[in-house]
């Protein structure tokens, strides 16, 4: 397991009984102009799977291409996060009991946020709705869109947080980046647009459950840590669990 994984798949691996080689910019031929596709097939011979993270869409597909061992997707930039989508259903799952039937609300910068990107496309394969609220300008990618829509599932977006709520199964909030607004005034302007508390939550069903990728910020209020519908760091766990059986079926020991 290597190539600057993150925690969470280094505590998979090493309950699983694994090590981990981690190499990150910084420590490796990277800083000497080595290529991408040059350090992972060096370290593809020091390891049974290779769990890639970078900030470069597509940067792990054209890796992959190069590498001799399996190869996970632990995030690309802006791209994908196919391991979080893999836990969010999952989490889904365990918390509700099915994936069929519901209507799933994904909030905040969905523009940049490889988790929902990846999501939505995996949710293509159950009957869901999906409904996207987000500031002007960060609304999810038109060939996330398109990709959903070839699919036949139905997605509309909407300007408001309050507007979905009374209607949503599952709230997937996400993290709105600072790095993307150009002044601080713009960015606390879209971040105060959508910030579940407990009050807003009088409006969402009793069984509804709230999601996030995390680590979050201002989004979701300290004070809903309590509720039961808070689902978020029960996500977290999931992870690991997913994580581990991910590493295990790739390995040959599921």
């Amino acid at each position: 397991c290597t190539t600057r994984p993150p925690s969470r798949c280094m505590a998979a691996l090493k309950l699983l009984g694994g090590r981990v080689v981690q190499v990150d910019e910084s420590s490796s031929s990277v800083k000497k102009g080595e290529t991408l596709e040059d350090t992972v097939a060096v370290m593809a011979g020091y390891a049974d799977v290779v769990v890639l993270r970078h900030p470069e869409p597509g940067a792990v597909s054209r890796a992959a291409q190069h590498c001799r061992k399996p190869l996970i997707n632990a995030g690309d930039g802006v791209g994908e996060h196919p391991t979080q989508a893999l836990l969010d259903v999952f989490t889904i799952r365990e918390e509700i009991g099915t994936v069929n039937g519901l209507t799933i609300t994904m909030v905040g910068d969905l523009k940049h946020g490889r988790t929902v990107h990846s999501l939505a496309r995996l949710l293509t394969h159950y009957n869901v709705q999906l409904q996207y609220v987000s500031p002007a300008g960060l609304g999810m990618p038109l060939h996330v869109v398109q990709y959903v829509a070839g699919k036949g599932i139905s997605q509309q977006e909407y300007p408001t947080l309050e507007e979905v709520l009374p209607d949503t199964d599952v709230l997937y909030m996400t993290r709105i980046q600072r790095e993307r607004f150009p002044s601080q005034e713009e960015y606390d302007k879209a971040c105060g647009q959508y910030v579940v508390t407990p009050q807003l939550l009088t409006k969402a069903k009793r069984k509804m459950v709230v999601m996030h990728p995390l680590p979050r910020v201002f989004e979701i209020s300290v004070e809903l840590d309590s509720d039961p519908r808070a689902a978020y760091f029960r996500q977290a766990e999931c992870g690991l669990y997913v994580r581990m059986a991910l590493l295990a079926m790739v390995l040959g020991r599921a």
